[in-house]
């Protein structure tokens, strides 16, 4: 049974219409002109328990929008949402007794408070008995780290020492399902990598359902085998991340070492110069026309190659695929 369910979910946005200039600005004040926006159009999809799910689209596609109905923290213009069986919105507390929320750019936690007495707020308001409260404590410094920043305030702690914070905030009191809105921005490489370990280990261990929006396509590569994908409000795709990659990610980029200068060497067939340099040779082609070994033959045909390496596209070129024109080729491929 999903525990994520919407049909034809809309949000439309009422904003006054404003022509630029001082003029505007006291026309708009005294004879506005309404424009009505449709930031979520019509989105339809579901999520089982225990999945892993990447929301992700350009900025002003729908995605915060989306996360703020599922919570219930706004109503939806027309149709409906269902988050374990509930209306968040009508069913707000009950809700948000079994969700949480990461919100990147917004903090949960008291400012000027140490973390520990932030944490135990959260723990009473939610309730959680005060022997399962040190357990989780307990669990939390170990896969994140906690010990070091119990005792600091939330406004001297680094951007990733905040995350980590704000992740063991959020999943004190065993949410079934979380919400995560841009939990590595901002992060280097080894944080990133720390918080991705934590959300696979949740889980994992414990089920706990994801819907996961970020820009950053590393964080739906490593945890998310579903993708949804939103545009201008309306969903495009929703599927396995390998059949975007299958279905825009037939270029392939082949990069051949030489002791000898390439600029005389004939193309093989169906490939494309990229870079040229004395020594080194980049080729891209369509692994539907031909293969790396057919393309390597030919070239080693015609001078000794000392070393070559095949470069596979990431999710980040193939999502710009998309972007650019290739929208008509996923619309009407929902998940079935």
């Amino acid at each position: 049974m999903p525990v994520i369910r919407t049909e034809q979910l809309t949000k439309i946005f009422r904003v006054v219409r404003k022509e630029p200039g001082l003029r505007g600005s006291l026309k708009a004040l005294v004879r506005p002109r309404f424009e009505n926006i449709a930031a979520v159009n019509q989105v339809s999809f579901e999520i089982d328990a225990g999945e892993i799910v990447g929301y992700i689209g350009v900025n002003g596609a729908g995605k915060s929008t989306t996360i703020k109905m599922l919570t219930g923290i706004l109503v939806p213009t027309s149709g409906s949402v269902q988050v374990l069986g509930r209306d968040p919105h009508r069913q707000r507390v009950a809700n948000a007794r079994e969700i949480g929320a990461v919100f990147g750019q917004r903090t949960q936690l008291w400012w000027d408070l140490p973390f520990i007495e932030s944490l135990a707020l959260v723990g009473r308001i939610y309730e959680v008995p005060p022997a399962r409260y040190r357990q989780l404590l307990k669990d939390f410094e170990d896969t994140l780290g906690l010990s070091e920043l119990l005792h600091i305030p939330i406004r001297n702690m680094s951007l990733g020492q905040k995350m980590r914070a704000e992740l063991a905030a959020t999943l004190i009191h065993e949410p079934r399902v979380v919400y995560l809105d841009e939990p590595t921005i901002g992060l280097d490489l080894l944080a990133k990598e720390r918080i991705r370990d934590f959300i696979r280990e949740q889980n994992r261990g414990r089920g706990t359902t994801v819907l996961l929006t970020t820009h950053d396509l590393g964080d739906i590569e490593q945890l998310c085998p579903r993708v949804i994908i939103i545009d201008a409000g309306r969903l495009i795709y929703d599927g396995p991340i390998a059949t975007i990659k299958e279905r825009f990610g037939r270029h392939r980029e082949i990069t051949f070492e030489t002791s000898e200068a390439t600029t005389a060497i004939e193309l093989p067939r169906d490939c494309t110069r990229l870079a040229a340099e004395p020594h080194r040779l980049t080729l891209r082609f369509d692994r539907t026309r031909t293969t790396a070994s057919q393309i390597a033959a030919a070239v080693m045909e015609q001078i000794e190659v000392l070393d070559f390496s095949l470069a596979e596209p990431d999710l980040a070129s193939i999502v710009r695929q998309i972007y650019q024109g290739g929208l008509r080729e996923v619309e009407g491929n929902p998940r079935s």
